[in-house]
C-alpha cells in the first residue's frame, strides 16, 4: 500500500508563482538599455552576461524579475539564464551593500596579512562570509585571488584595487565606506556604489569627471615580464641579490639574464632543499613505523 506525501510528514507547498514585472517606466528604460546592449553582438544570447550586470544595476543583485526581464529579451528560458546567474559569483543573488569589501585569502595575501585582515573585519563589522552589515553599506567577503600579488595583501572595494593593507588600515576603510567619507582606491577610478559598477560592467560609460583617466596598472614586478617581451631594456631584476650572488646591475645596457639559481620574485622564501643543500640529500622514504 502507497503513501500520500501528507501521510509521510511531506509538505509539498505551493507553487513558485511567476516573477513580478518590472514597473511600466523602468521596464522601458531597462529595454532601451537592453537593444543597446544587444545590437553589440552578433548572436543575441551573447549578450546575456552584461544584461545581468544590467538589471544587477536597478535592484544591487540578480532578483527572478531580473532574470525573467533577461530571458525575454533574449528569447531564453528561465533556466537558462539562471544556469548563468548562480555561476559567477560577481552576480549576487540576494540583497547586497552598497560597497563589497572583498579580502584575498589566496595563499600569498594570505600568509601576508590575508586571513587576519579577514577575521578582523568579520568581527568588526559583526558579519560573516557574504552577509551584509546593517545598515545596508558593506557586503563581506573572501576572494581566491585579486591578481594583484604584488600589492599583497590586497582588498577590492566595488573591484576597485585596496593595497597593501594592515588590519588597521582595513578596519579604517570599511569605517569611512559606513560614514561615507570619501575613499580612493590605491589605483583605478573613482569610487562609485555596487549598483553603478554593475552599470559600467554592462557596457555603459563611466561619465564621472576624471573616471576613465583614472584607471590603474600593475605593479612593477607583474610588469617585468611584459617590459622584456617588449625587448626594452632596463634592470629584470625585482629583489637585491643573494649574497654571493651575480650583480644585479645591467651591463653595457643589457638586460642581466637569471641564472637557474636566481629568484627575481620579492615574495621568494626559498628552502634548503636536496638539491641546494648537499648535507641533506634526499634518500629513499622510511618505512612506515620506523
Amino acid at each position: 500500500m502507497t503513501t500520500s506525501s501528507s501521510e509521510r510528514g511531506v509538505s509539498l507547498g505551493m507553487p513558485q508563482l511567476p516573477a513580478p514585472d518590472y514597473p511600466d517606466d523602468v521596464r522601458a528604460r531597462l529595454e532601451a538599455d537592453a537593444r543597446e546592449v544587444v545590437a553589440r553582438y552578433p548572436d543575441s544570447r551573447s549578450a546575456l552576461l552584461p544584461l545581468l550586470h544590467l538589471v544587477q544595476s536597478e535592484e544591487g543583485h540578480v532578483t527572478r524579475t531580473g532574470m525573467q526581464f533577461c530571458a525575454d529579451v533574449l528569447d531564453l528560458t528561465t533556466a537558462e539564464v539562471t544556469a548563468v546567474a548562480t555561476f559567477y559569483t560577481m552576480y549576487r543573488r540576494k540583497p547586497s551593500g552598497d560597497y563589497q569589501v572583498g579580502v584575498c585569502t589566496n595563499t600569498l595575501c594570505a600568509v601576508m596579512g590575508g586571513d587576519a585582515i579577514f577575521e578582523a573585519l568579520q568581527e568588526h563589522l559583526g558579519v560573516g562570509n557574504g552577509e551584509t552589515t546593517g545598515d545596508g553599506k558593506v557586503t563581506l567577503e573572501h576572494i581566491e585571488c585579486n591578481a594583484a600579488c604584488d600589492f599583497a595583501p590586497v582588498l577590492m572595494v566595488n573591484w576597485e584595487f585596496f593595497d597593501n593593507q594592515t588590519v588597521q588600515s582595513a578596519k579604517q576603510l570599511v569605517d569611512d565606506l559606513r560614514t561615507g567619507r570619501d575613499v580612493t582606491p590605491t589605483r583605478g577610478a573613482p569610487l562609485c556604489t555596487f549598483k553603478d559598477t554593475a552599470r559600467i560592467l554592462a557596457g555603459f560609460p563611466d561619465e564621472r569627471d576624471g573616471a576613465v583617466a583614472g584607471g590603474g596598472s600593475a605593479g612593477p614586478a607583474s610588469l617585468v615580464g611584459l617590459r622584456l617581451a617588449k625587448g626594452e631594456t632596463g634592470p629584470a631584476r625585482v629583489v637585491q641579490p643573494r649574497e654571493g650572488g651575480p650583480d644585479s646591475g645591467p651591463r653595457d645596457g643589457a638586460l642581466h639574464e637569471p641564472s637557474p639559481t636566481e629568484h627575481l620574485s620579492s615574495h621568494d622564501a626559498p628552502q634548503d632543499t636536496s638539491a641546494s643543500d648537499p648535507a641533506h640529500p634526499a634518500g629513499p622514504a622510511a618505512e612506515e613505523g620506523e
